[in-house]
């Protein structure tokens, strides 16, 4: 119907699907162009970019499991615990650029597992869940989806075409940042002020 269509496509749920964009965008391009930019922009040696690369999957798994754990303890936390997430995967991508040294680059990619894309999945898809009527559930989540995989496209092409133009990947990363950086402004001031008034309505006036 038009008033299931106007509650999937509100302000809210656009800056949801925004997030989980920012979200997919920054791990989309890890995963395609890491290797590469370690090799041409860091020094490493191409026998070596696999296990770095590699450190990204091996932590998202425990990062995704304690979350969700902790989600399933503390629903209440779910927006902080976002704005978090969101937080820490642009600080982690941008240490990836800035790292001075191998060992500040590990801790940055381990810390990127822990806080990236898995461990921010299970809360924004309760999230979302928990946000629509049960009749449009599958709508919205496809609609979800649909906007993480659109990154899974944007991001390599994105990162590969600035780095034909420039010569360099930096300024991908710093677009991932960016992008996180304004997912969690947007998840705060369009989400979580706005049902905070809602709860708290005297405080409008």
């Amino acid at each position: 119907t038009v008033s299931q269509g106007v509650e999937l496509f509100s302000l809210k749920k656009i800056v949801i699907y925004f997030v989980y964009f920012a979200t997919c965008y920054g791990y989309y391009m890890i995963v395609t162009w890491l290797p590469s930019f370690l090799v041409a922009e860091k020094g490493f040696e191409q026998g070596s970019v696999g296990y770095v690369a590699a450190l990204v999957a091996v932590t998202a798994v425990p990062g995704a499991l304690i979350f969700s754990k902790y989600i399933d303890k503390h629903a209440h936390m779910r927006q902080k615990l976002i704005i978090f997430l969101l937080i820490g995967a642009a600080v982690t991508i941008s240490l990836t650029v800035f790292a001075p040294n191998p060992s500040v680059l590990y801790a940055a990619l381990v810390l990127y597992g822990l806080l990236g894309k898995l461990a921010i999945d299970p809360v924004l898809i309760t999230y979302v869940t928990d946000s629509v009527p049960s009749n449009s559930m599958a709508k919205a989540l496809g609609i979800f989806n649909f906007f993480g995989m659109t990154s899974s496209v944007i991001a390599p092409t994105l990162t590969g075409y600035i780095g034909d133009i420039t010569g360099s990947k930096v300024l991908a990363f710093y677009i991932a940042a960016i992008l996180l950086a304004a997912a969690a402004i947007l998840f705060f001031l369009v989400v979580m002020v706005k049902e905070k008034k809602a709860i708290n309505p005297l405080t409008n006036e």
